[in-house]
């Protein structure tokens, strides 16, 4: 061990002595998994309160909630993995030059209006909607550019709190953890959306 070094962890053990021990961080309050359907009842309820739209459905159901929720659309992002009947559903309604199927490229996604995806999970402690970017949820830029994200959330993806969400989470994978649409109060405490993101957020919560 070099002099430098021993001098330096000298002067931390010199610091640190006769210190009171750092207590253990209590644990954070959770939801308890009880009722499912009272976790799903947690979760519209909170993202209602972001002032999100949700709506529940049926997984039959879908593309027609999607339709409603795309309505005044004009050109819409429909990323690859997204179920078919959705994509079929939208290309049918604005036809196939209106709809991007695909990743829309980054000179592109200006263009679009609405983009529509799944997600990785939802957290009913939060409200919150939490997107890892694989298949169904298309890259990071797709769903803060447009101004309208219609996002698909399983029953099943739904779980009570937040470290029931980390350990479902891949944390290799880029995340985006979305509560209601974006929003600040920067400027003189006055609340603006879609400053950072989307200014519409519609959940769609499937329930099968």
């Amino acid at each position: 061990m070099s002099a430098a070094r021993e001098e330096i962890l000298a002067a931390v053990c010199e610091a640190v002595r006769g210190a009171e021990p750092i207590p253990a961080a209590e644990a954070q309050p959770t939801l308890p998994p009880v009722d499912r359907a009272q976790v799903l009842d947690r979760f519209a309820e909170l993202v209602s309160d972001y002032r999100a739209t949700v709506v529940r459905c049926r997984a039959s159901e879908v593309p027609v909630q999607v339709l409603s929720a795309l309505r005044g659309a004009e050109r819409v992002i429909v990323p690859d993995g997204v179920p078919g009947a959705v994509r079929e559903a939208v290309v049918d309604r604005l036809g196939q030059d209106a709809v991007s199927t695909g990743d829309a490229d980054d000179h592109g996604i200006e263009g679009f209006d609405s983009v529509v995806t799944t997600c990785a999970a939802g957290i009913a402690a939060t409200g919150t909607v939490v997107l890892d970017h694989a298949e169904g949820q298309g890259r990071r830029a797709l769903t803060l550019l447009p101004d309208r994200h219609v996002v698909i959330v399983r029953a099943s993806q739904v779980v009570p709190d937040v470290p029931h969400a980390v350990r479902r989470l891949d944390p290799q994978r880029p995340q985006t953890w979305i509560s209601g649409p974006s929003a600040t109060s920067d400027i003189e405490l006055s609340r603006v959306e879609g400053v950072h993101g989307p200014r519409t957020l519609v959940v769609l919560l499937v329930e099968d």
